[in-house]
């Protein structure tokens, strides 16, 4: 780790505040009638209910999405053995992900106790508190033991993810793997580079499966396990082979699987030749495999390569399982996680790289549908579809195999309740990150010298989202950017173009732009003037002439007074007959996208439906099925006004020119955002769940709606987004935030892409 990385890291732990979590209430408390039903005397009743039912402690309590992510520190990461305190950071990121990928809530603890009974007796004594146990960072073999007694002296799941959560991801990729280089489990010789837990839990999953234990040789830093050595545990003996060979290099002959979580290369390049035709090769040490997959490619092209890193194809990474696993254990209130559940979890995870991707993954993947192949051998990390299939599997499995408490009867109700998981808070923007980064568009900002801006560009720079050109003076540039402590590279990293300074790259755009005004009642000289002076104007014609692929302008002054610069020089685009503003909030319970909230202020029908079809269009850019809603004061005919008499007709013309386009109204915005509310006003509305997008029958409303929600739900704001523009261009408002100029950055970066 460079001084810049431990700096940033260091940055990110402690401001702006201490840590990566913290407790948030989920019930009111504003009135003393709260206080009495929270607390005493109303909290009674909820323990006398659990007394008399201790199940009932999901229904009333947050035991049912509690998990205990849970370490002694004795074995972090690459960190090794540095104690349960040093491990708190680790733990608490783990938690992070469990609250971000599956909505699931965590209490991390960080036991002192480096002795196996005395940890499981702290351990064992908590399950009152949770409705699962996490095991985390615990070394070999004492982890074997740890979970082994948690697990038969506790009514709860204990997973330890190190091994398990491993062994799934792994599996998973083998399995894919396998499938395409014309092999099966049963007929494999596999040899590993690592025997600890991990890699023990990854060949027992796979034995499980149906590897043989007489085709599995296992090599680790004294070399090939073999009946010779001495103090092998069970779980090790079981794979020592009576052998005279003793490295790594010995056993590899005819290999068609390398299984490696050991250390950086381990595996050498003159070694390849030794494995089987059509091998596959897991190099999952981090941050360097056993050996690089160019190294790979170049000398066994018939190879499939996986490793734990994101920069390569395959990556193999335990957050494509562990959120999920979880989510369907504890809805299904399972008590324990056994190898049914877990082989359910593999079948989930590999089928999904082998499914046809929707037009919905299809945008979470920039535009490029994923194809099952040797680069796609397993799902990414940000794909959607990951918890709707394997929470389910998981609950399936747990009824089947006869751990479930509370069996799921209706799946089909079950995958439309976990969409509410899907994309929560920053998450909505993973896709649309991903679609950025598929290629590096560049993308001009106006504001250049803004400390917003800039800070801003740092992300995008770190995060690979787009090629930033900052217009503004180069010195002003450099001395905030120092100012800041920002590490931004001015050289290499970003571009800097000054207007006032090169003419080189604006002489063009000026001509461009006299010839556009010109006709418009704006003198040659006047002209002149205004592309120096005006970032907007300058950002609009690098876009317009190709210069950058994108433009994010404004962030301060007059909103409306950037657009109308820019829309002279970037217009509509083709068929579209007006522009429209769309603005995202995203809250704790998901997003809502707002329609129109800057531009039109009483659309018409015909506007109303065409401002559906572009907003319903980029809602699907971030992911998300559109599931829209026409609102007004009325709901389903209950009043004859124009307003409402417009939605009505515009939800008619929206039928008619998208069919499957999930949409109804006209109705109130409780309906909307409420299944059973709109169920009580008609019978056959053929929204369901949620609706995702809101649109309004004037400006007012919904700008007066989105600004509501964002301030009374803590809301992040992604927008506004223009609509119909011929090039990605969009005008920030100058309440926008540096994390707002990320989003909008990446949206408009992804836009880039697409059109390409």
């Amino acid at each position: 780790m460079d001084d810049n990385l431990r700096k940033a890291a260091l940055d990110y732990h402690r401001y702006p505040r201490p840590g990566k979590l913290a407790i948030e209430p989920t019930k009111r408390m504003a009135t003393q009638r709260d206080l009495a039903l929270a607390y005493s005397p109303g909290v009674a009743a909820a323990c006398q209910a659990i007394v008399a039912e201790p199940d009932d402690a999901k229904l009333y309590t947050a035991r049912g999405n509690l998990v205990g992510v849970i370490s002694n520190g004795t074995a972090v990461l690459g960190l090794g053995n540095i104690g349960a305190l040093a491990s708190k950071p680790v733990m608490e990121g783990k938690a992070v992900l469990f609250k971000k990928f599956a909505g699931i809530d965590v209490f991390d603890i960080e036991v002192d106790a480096a002795d196996p009974d005395r940890f499981c007796d702290v351990v064992a004594a908590l399950e009152p508190t949770f409705g699962a146990i996490n095991l985390e960072d615990i070394k070999a073999p004492e982890c074997f033991k740890i979970e082994a007694d948690l697990r038969a002296r506790m009514n709860i799941p204990v997973f330890h993810d190190d091994q398990h959560g491993t062994a799934i991801t792994v599996a998973a990729a083998v399995t894919n793997g396998l499938v395409l280089q014309g092999k099966t489990l049963a007929e494999i010789k596999v040899v590993t580079s690592g025997a600890g837990a991990a890699a023990l839990a990854c060949v027992d999953l796979l034995v499980t499966m149906g590897l043989k234990v007489e085709n599995v040789f296992l090599t680790d830093i004294e070399g090939v396990v073999h009946r010779g050595r001495n103090n092998m545990g069970p779980n090790l003996a079981r794979y020592a082979k009576d052998t005279e060979a003793r490295t790594l290099e010995d056993v590899l002959d005819g290999a068609d699987l390398f299984l490696g979580l050991s250390a950086p290369r381990v595996l050498k390049r003159e070694w390849l030749a030794k494995f089987a035709p059509r091998p596959v090769i897991m190099a999952l040490a981090n941050p360097e495999p056993e050996i690089l997959p160019e190294i790979v490619a170049e000398v066994r092209p018939d190879a499939i390569i996986g490793t734990g890193r994101s920069d390569y194809p395959n990556q193999v990474n335990n957050v494509l399982c562990f959120p999920f696993i979880f989510r369907g254990a504890l809805d299904c209130g399972a008590t324990t996680i056994n190898e049914e559940m877990k082989q359910a979890a593999v079948e989930a995870l590999a089928g999904l790289a082998r499914i046809e991707a929707s037009e919905t993954v299809v945008a979470a993947y920039g535009g490029a549908a994923p194809i099952f192949g040797p680069d796609y051998i397993i799902p990414k990390p940000f794909d959607p579809r990951l918890i709707l299939e394997i929470a389910p599997a998981v609950a399936r499995a747990a009824h089947a195999s006869g751990v479930a408490r509370f069996p799921i009867d209706d799946f089909a109700q079950y995958k439309r309740e976990l969409e509410r998981f899907t994309y929560r808070s920053g998450q909505l923007m993973r896709p649309v990150f991903a679609a950025a980064q598929q290629n590096l568009r560049s993308i001009v900002y106006g504001a250049g010298e803004d400390e917003r801006v800039l800070r801003a560009v740092q992300t995008v720079v770190d995060d690979g989202i787009a090629r930033p050109i900052l217009l503004g003076s180069r010195e002003g540039i450099e001395r905030k950017v120092r100012e800041m402590g920002l590490r931004l590279d001015l050289n290499s990293a970003v571009t800097i173009y000054d207007p006032a300074v090169d003419t080189d790259v604006f002489a063009p755009l000026l001509a461009k732009y006299k010839t556009l005004a010109g006709r418009r009642g704006v003198r040659p000289d006047a002209a002149e003037i205004l592309v120096r002076s005006h970032s907007t104007i300058c950002a609009s014609l690098m876009v317009s002439e190709g210069v950058a692929d994108g433009a994010i302008c404004g962030g301060y002054g007059d909103w409306w007074r950037h657009l109308q610069y820019a829309l002279p020089i970037i217009p509509r685009r083709s068929g579209a007959s007006r522009i429209y503003a769309m603005t995202a909030v995203i809250l704790q319970e998901g997003a809502l996208f707002f329609a129109d909230t800057h531009m039109n202020l009483d659309p018409t029908d015909e506007q109303i439906a065409e401002m559906t079809e572009l907003a319903a269009e980029a809602v699907a850019s971030f992911g998300l099925t559109p599931k829209v809603a026409l609102l007004s004061h009325s709901s389903f005919g209950s009043s004859n006004s124009e307003s409402a008499r417009k939605m009505r007709r515009a939800l008619g013309l929206i039928r008619e020119r998208l069919p499957d386009l999930e949409v109804d109204g006209e109705m109130q915005a409780d309906a909307a955002l409420a299944e059973a509310t709109r169920a009580r006003a008609i019978n056959d509305s053929t929204l369901t769940g949620t609706a995702n997008l809101l649109v309004f029958p004037t400006l007012d409303a919904a700008n007066i709606a989105f600004n509501l929600i964002k301030a009374s739900g803590d809301g992040l704001q992604v927008g506004p987004l223009l609509l119909g523009m011929a090039k990605p261009i969009h005008i920030l408002v100058p309440t926008a935030t540096a994390r707002a100029i990320i989003n909008i950055s990446a949206v408009a970066a992804a836009d880039a892409n697409s059109r390409r």
